[in-house]
This record gives structure tokens, C-alpha cells and sequence, in this order.
């Protein structure tokens, strides 16, 4: 890795639980979004401390949800937070470049891609999207069970595409997550059912 960042997958993964704690018990965000964060980071770079792959529905916002601020996460959007090759090579760059030890894929309740998957027989560039959730499900008709399963299937691709058995020697860690939006509140370590 030729990244700088120093914090662990461990430290990473505090800081979104502290983050997301107070945004679930809080009104308003503390995430630093001032001029000179902004200024520093433009002329230092980015250190990020971790990669969110994320849902692209407007409810689920990483940078609120874990009370960050600019430079603070390095968020990839998709809409039903699948992988294809231009995720994976966003976590690539992320890991190696960035030196961030922890990624987070965080699928929600309430997942219109999810739902078109499980219900429905999209067509156009959507089936792109729920032919993959479609693929992580099967045949499951219950949406917080799948809404799991597509996240852990999300786990599984990146785990298998960067060897993270190999990986973790470096500190590299891969996990899902689910945000419930009604509550705020994210759930770490989701597993498949």
C-alpha cells in the first residue's frame, strides 16, 4: 500500500460508531465542512480513514450518518450498493493509494432497489442493478433478509477480489453494515442469513 493513513481497521470502525451514536442522538451534524479543512485538505490531500459503500437513495447520507466531515470518508454511491468493476477499482485506489484499513458496505432499510429486485421485473439500465441483488437473494421474498444477503454478497466480492485473508496481514478489513432509516441507527457486522 502506498497510502499514508495510520489508523486501524479497529480505530476506523470506532469512529463510525462514536459517529453514528451521535448523529442517532443529536439534531445537528459537527462533521468539519469549514474553509480551512477544506483549504488544508486541498493543499495535503485526502486521509480519508474509511471507504463507505453506499446506496445512492438521498436518505442515506455516510457523511451525516457517521457524523463526518470533508476528507473524514471515502464514499462510493451505487444505487443498491453493488459491486462491479468500477466499485472495486474505487476500493483498489482507496486501499492502496489512501492506506485505508477499513471498508464498510452499508445497505438500509427500506431499499427501493432491493424491493424492485425481490417484487418486481425491472427493465432498462435498472436491471443492470437488480439482476446483481437478484443474483446475492435467490429466491428470498422477505426484504430485510435480502436487503442482508446483498450486502454480505457485496462483502464477499470485495473480500474475494482484493484476497483479504492475504490482505489482513496489512490491517484490511471488510464488513457490512445496515443503516435503518427510520431510526438512524447502523448495525456493524451483518451477516447473511
Amino acid at each position: 500500500m502506498n497510502g499514508s493513513n495510520s489508523i486501524s481497521a479497529k480505530e476506523a470502525l470506532e469512529k463510525l460508531k462514536q459517529g453514528n451514536k451521535f448523529y442517532v442522538e443529536n439534531e445537528v451534524n459537527t462533521g468539519d465542512i469549514s474553509f480551512a479543512k477544506r483549504k488544508y485538505t486541498f493543499e495535503n490531500g485526502q486521509r480519508p480513514f474509511a471507504v463507505i459503500i453506499s446506496c445512492s437513495d438521498s436518505r442515506v447520507i455516510p457523511e451525516c450518518i457517521f457524523n463526518a466531515g470533508i476528507g473524514d470518508l471515502f464514499v462510493i454511491r451505487v444505487a443498491g450498493n453493488v459491486m462491479d468493476d468500477h466499485q472495486l477499482g474505487s476500493v483498489e485506489y482507496a486501499a492502496e493509494h489512501l492506506g485505508i484499513k477499513l471498508i464498510v458496505v452499508l445497505g438500509h432499510t427500506n431499499c427501493g432497489a432491493v424491493n424492485a429486485a425481490v417484487n418486481h421485473n425491472p427493465d432498462g439500465y435498472i436491471k443492470f442493478i437488480t439482476d446483481e441483488i437478484k443474483n446475492a437473494v435467490g429466491n428470498e421474498n422477505d426484504e430485510y433478509k435480502a436487503c442482508c444477503m446483498n450486502i454480505m454478497q457485496s462483502v464477499s466480492i470485495i473480500e474475494k477480489s482484493f484476497e483479504i485473508n492475504r490482505e489482513e496481514e496489512r490491517g484490511l478489513k471488510v464488513i457490512g453494515a445496515l443503516y435503518h432509516t427510520e431510526s438512524g441507527k447502523v448495525d456493524f457486522g451483518i451477516n447473511s442469513f
